[in-house]
């Protein structure tokens, strides 16, 4: 609704938020939720019990060899060549800050996941060694399809530009049941991964998008 201007006329609408604050407050939820996911596995905390009962009651759950394949699709061998497909595309269509911050969140999963196995050192559901939270698996999973369906979108007609963020969520979706069946990670290695690399993807992609010269086809 419009505000009233000095005279009694209809004055100037009042200010909305833009979608780079949208973004940053979702980013910072995400990040509120990982750091209590994070504590919760660090301090021994009351969700642990419960995380690690379910993760050994479905261990082993479903068809082996379609748990191992979903579980492979974190893979980098797997991951990364579809990122950088997508990446090639939008370059090719003109693009250049999102491919750009699409490689950047790619490179900062490294650079988060590994100090923070090292500093959280959880053992994994089927072995005493450590470094199992954060899920790095999950995490490249979620970057990688989550930045690819984001490069790609724009440029495809409809169904097919909302189809790509459906399939990102399904495969990411998808490789951490097949980790946590296989057990390879606690659903909680799995769950804080996607808080984390969720805010990656917000803040960087999201603002990087609206620099592009990405247009959705009429």
């Amino acid at each position: 609704m419009r505000q009233t201007g000095p005279t009694g006329r209809p004055g100037t609408t009042p200010p909305v938020p833009g979608r780079p604050a949208l973004l940053l407050s979702l980013a910072l939820s995400l990040l509120a939720l990982f750091a209590l996911t994070a504590w919760q596995v660090a301090a021994d905390g009351p969700l642990r019990g419960p995380d690690e009962r379910t993760g050994r009651a479905v261990v082993g759950h479903g068809p082996a060899r379609l748990t191992e394949f979903l579980a492979d699709l974190g893979n980098t061998q797997i991951a990364l060549p579809v990122l950088g497909c997508a990446i090639a595309w939008a370059l090719v269509r003109g693009a250049r800050r999102a491919p750009l911050c699409a490689a950047l969140a790619m490179g900062a999963v490294p650079l988060l996941v590994v100090p923070l196995k090292a500093w959280i050192a959880r053992p994994g559901p089927l072995t005493e060694a450590t470094g199992y939270f954060p899920s790095g698996h999950a995490a490249t999973a979620m970057v990688a399809y989550g930045a690819a369906a984001l490069l790609v979108a724009p440029y495809l007609r409809r169904p097919w530009s909302w189809m790509m963020p459906v399939a990102a969520v399904l495969l990411t979706t998808a490789t951490g049941i097949g980790l946590v069946l296989r057990g390879y990670h606690w659903p909680l290695d799995v769950l804080g991964s996607w808080f984390l690399c969720g805010a990656v993807l917000l803040l960087p992609l999201g603002l990087g998008r609206r620099g592009g010269r990405s247009q959705p086809p009429k």
